[in-house]
């Protein structure tokens, strides 16, 4: 009996350890988030050194920064192939909604003295990723990140928010419709306030209004075909985008 007991005594101190091997990097991971959304909500830190290191535009550079989530944060490693001698700066941060966007929108767009931004945002609001959003919320972050630009001198162009028929950390929810309504609403709004809309969700969804299987392998961030179905219709909105006279 005492044999069987230090076997099962054993077998479970073995089980344990090698849950924590899987599940402690996660909880770790979890705990930081946590801890740097109580101290720095909008992660003002993340690319503060970058900012101050990549210094103003060179004399006829036609600097622009993409500003969003983790979908523009995973596009930044395939910049340099994809938008080669561009001088094309990402500012994406995994996970981020709107209105922390707006709050670093100062020092990650307006300082780094960019002609043109392209904001790239919402899903993760409709996610509920910082609290319930409402369309009407998002509207209104997106439409303070334009004034603040054009008010700036800096061209916008508005990206459509990607495809996607459910979101994998909340299984729960039916996004693709909300994800329409919003699209069509920047569309309308960059039209009638000086903006371009760049418009991914049409090229990348599928029948269910979801992302193509071919350009995600989770329904939700593109893979490398993904990007490069993006990169062309970025590159046609960023160029219409500084073809046109400012705002006055």
């Amino acid at each position: 009996m005492r044999t069987l007991l230090r076997k099962l005594v054993k077998a479970l101190s073995q089980a344990a350890a090698v849950a924590g091997a899987i599940f402690a990097p996660a909880a770790a991971a979890e705990a930081q988030t946590q801890d740097r959304l109580r101290t720095d909500w909008a992660h003002l830190e993340r690319f503060r050194a970058e900012n101050a290191a990549l210094g103003p535009p060179r004399r006829g550079e036609e600097r622009v920064v993409f500003m969003g989530n983790s979908i523009v944060e995973g596009w930044a490693p395939h910049f340099a192939a994809m938008f080669p001698g561009k001088p094309y700066v990402a500012r994406g941060i995994s996970g981020q909604t709107t209105p922390q966007m707006l709050v670093r929108f100062r020092q990650d767009v307006i300082a780094l003295k960019p002609r043109a931004v392209v904001i790239l945002a919402g899903t993760n609001d409709i996610a509920g990723n910082t609290g319930p959003a409402t369309l009407e919320m998002i509207q209104d972050n997106l439409v303070s990140m334009t004034e603040l630009a054009q008010a700036n001198g800096i061209r916008v162009v508005l990206a459509s928010v990607l495809p996607a028929f459910r979101y994998r950390w909340r299984p729960e929810l039916e996004p693709a419709a909300k994800i329409v309504a919003l699209n069509a609403w920047i569309r309308d709004y960059a039209v009638s306030h000086g903006a371009v809309y760049l418009d991914f969700h049409t090229a990348m969804a599928d029948e269910r209004q979801g992302l193509r299987a071919d350009l995600s392998g989770d329904g939700v961030h593109p893979n490398e075909a993904g990007y490069r179905a993006m990169a062309p219709l970025a590159e046609r909105a960023i160029a219409q985008a500084l073809r046109r006279r400012p705002r006055p």
